[in-house]
């Protein structure tokens, strides 16, 4: 890797959002297409590490930034935000868009996210429609319906069921199950199921995703993460976003599945791509759930050439 860009993704631009630090990367930042990518659960921008140099000699200023609660930016608890959820990390994109991106590049914006990058990627799609030129997620959490019949809950039980869930994880000792996780050697096997080629894992990355973890505000704000993502409206989940997407395919969407993904199953990928044809998917062959960073120079590939095709350049 070119050692300009290490220090590129090394160094940590600041960025102010609602009172609270995020931090975030670019490469190419004069360039012409502006892309931002989204990291998954327990990552952060710098998993991105052998994707954004590609783009930028492309011609695209490529972005990516710690969603709040992750990496290096503020991992604030339920008191200081209330919840963390896909419908607060899009609003998150949302103003980096209009307030990082649009004094230097009025473009629409492409989303690339990993996992729950992914899904955070289809609320900005949904919600952001006009600004956002395309997504690739890869892959794309969440449970999938098939139709819009399922009933929804009544008022009355949600809001047990969402203080339930409130009280719920205030007491579950997650500082005990964090500490726990630090000690016992967690993370690596972690990584172990999420990477189909181990020799991928190494101190770089065990790190990149450690020592977020580590830090004393970590539980507080995986605490509100539970919370927020357990207690979500319909109309934050995947099933929904994509069928509002899929009312207007105004946005082109293209899925990138490991055939060897062990959190997200390959079936998942397809019973997307079945339900909604509009929807492009490219399968990995022996990957797992983070391509990008497994098998970079493929993910750079086919996202690409994708893109490029599509005539965004």
């Amino acid at each position: 890797m070119n050692n300009n860009f290490k220090e590129n993704i090394n160094f940590t631009n600041y960025w102010i959002w609602n009172g609270f630090k995020i931090c975030w990367s670019v490469a190419g930042e004069d360039n012409k297409v502006p892309i931002i990518f989204l990291h998954g659960f327990g990552a952060s921008r710098k998993h991105w590490r052998n994707n954004l140099e590609y783009f930028a000699e492309r011609n695209c200023a490529a972005y990516s930034l710690d969603l709040i609660g992750f990496g290096d930016s503020d991992q604030p608890g339920i008191r200081q935000i209330g919840k963390l959820d896909n419908e607060i990390w899009s609003n998150q994109v949302k103003d980096f868009i209009a307030q990082v991106i649009r004094p230097k590049n009025s473009g629409k914006v492409i989303l690339i996210g990993n996992s729950l990058g992914s899904l955070v990627a289809l609320t900005c799609a949904v919600t952001l429609e006009d600004q956002i030129a395309k997504v690739i997620a890869s892959p794309l959490p969440d449970q999938i319906q098939e139709n819009k019949t399922s009933k929804t809950k009544k008022s009355s039980f949600k809001k047990f069921q969402d203080k339930f869930i409130r009280i719920f994880f205030i007491f579950f000792p997650l500082e005990i199950i964090l500490f726990l996780i630090t000690k016992l050697g967690v993370i690596k096997m972690g990584l172990n199921s999420a990477y189909f080629k181990k020799d991928n894992i190494d101190r770089e990355l065990i790190d990149l995703v450690t020592k977020p973890v580590l830090r004393r505000t970590s539980a507080r704000s995986l605490r509100a993460m539970c919370i927020g993502m357990s207690s979500r409206d319909e109309k934050f989940q995947a099933s929904y976003l994509l069928r509002k997407l899929s009312a207007s395919k105004k946005v082109p969407f293209l899925l990138i599945w490991g055939e060897k993904d062990n959190f997200i199953p390959l079936f998942v990928g397809k019973k997307i791509a079945n339900f909604h044809r509009w929807v492009k998917l490219k399968i990995v062959s022996n990957s797992g759930h983070c391509i990008h960073d497994e098998d970079p120079s493929v993910f750079n590939r086919i996202s690409y050439e994708w893109i490029r095709d599509l005539k965004t350049f």
